[in-house]
């Protein structure tokens, strides 16, 4: 039996990845918050789920507490076998393409790249401590039980629910997004095993805004407004090469996700 420890546990992804892997006949510990006792003990696989991602412009400090601070202390003093650190594709914003050794663009002096900046720093010391660590880089995940509460999709889903949608960005912006199962699948199989330590968990197709928009109206009758001169934003597609080709990773279709998203008023 696969013992695990699942850190950032009571989050959107890894109450996914617990119930994936207690389904797979996995052992899952899940630390409260707060409580680093489980530091003394034999932690098998660990799973660093552990982040801030909207309010991380006004919590620096948090931030990098939750990206680097605590696993820094997981490096150093935890027993385990291995440790998959999740990242995000953010990670990307201003490179010159999204391959997973691309070098990459910071400006510390930007509050928008605190999370950047922490991400890869956490990424930086897990490869480089010398103890059994692969890097997960998750781009925008949907799907699954109530969804992701700090979400675009989600937050469109909400406002649906509420019988209105007013829509601030141009609807032709389109972004890369990955259906959770997918995310708790490959963390299972990177977990097991891997050739590479760092890979782009994406899905390699971008969705319009347009075309959320269109599913969200469609499934709840809301009506919507796009604000005029909506800012336009663009985000490169995401390479999935090394995803697809070690583990023949075929996504599922994330706008499908919605049938499942239903805000936890709903439920």
């Amino acid at each position: 039996m696969k013992q695990c420890t699942v850190l950032g546990g009571q989050g959107y992804i890894g109450r996914h990845l617990v119930q994936h892997l207690l389904a797979q006949g996995w052992t899952c510990h899940v630390p409260k918050r707060g409580d680093e006792t489980y530091l003394l003990g034999e932690l098998g696989t660990v799973f660093y789920c552990v982040g801030l991602t909207a309010d991380f412009r006004t919590r620096p400090m948090d931030t990098v507490e939750a990206h680097v601070g605590l696993l820094q202390r997981v490096l150093r003093e935890a027993h385990f076998e291995r440790l998959v650190y999740l990242s995000s594709t953010r990670v990307y914003l201003a490179a010159a393409n999204t391959d997973e050794d691309q070098a990459l663009h910071v400006l510390p002096q930007d509050p928008d790249d605190i999370y950047k900046l922490s991400k890869l720093m956490g990424e930086s010391l897990a490869l480089n401590s010398g103890r059994p660590c692969v890097v997960a880089r998750l781009s925008n995940v949907v799907g699954g039980n109530a969804g992701n509460a700090e979400s675009f999709v989600y937050s469109l889903l909400k406002d649906a629910y509420q019988g209105r949608v007013v829509l601030r960005s141009d609807p032709q912006t389109a972004k890369d997004y990955i259906h959770i199962d997918d995310v708790v699948g490959l963390l299972q199989r990177v977990a097991q095993g891997s050739k590479q330590r760092i890979y782009n968990f994406a899905s390699g197709v971008q969705v319009t805004h347009a075309q959320w928009l269109q599913r969200i109206v469609q499934a709840t009758g809301c009506e919507y407004e796009v604000v005029p001169s909506a800012p336009h934003h663009a985000y490169m597609p995401i390479h999935v090469e090394r995803i697809r080709d070690e583990f023949d990773f075929q996504p599922r279709a994330t706008l499908e996700a919605l049938c499942t998203m239903t805000p936890p008023s709903q439920t």
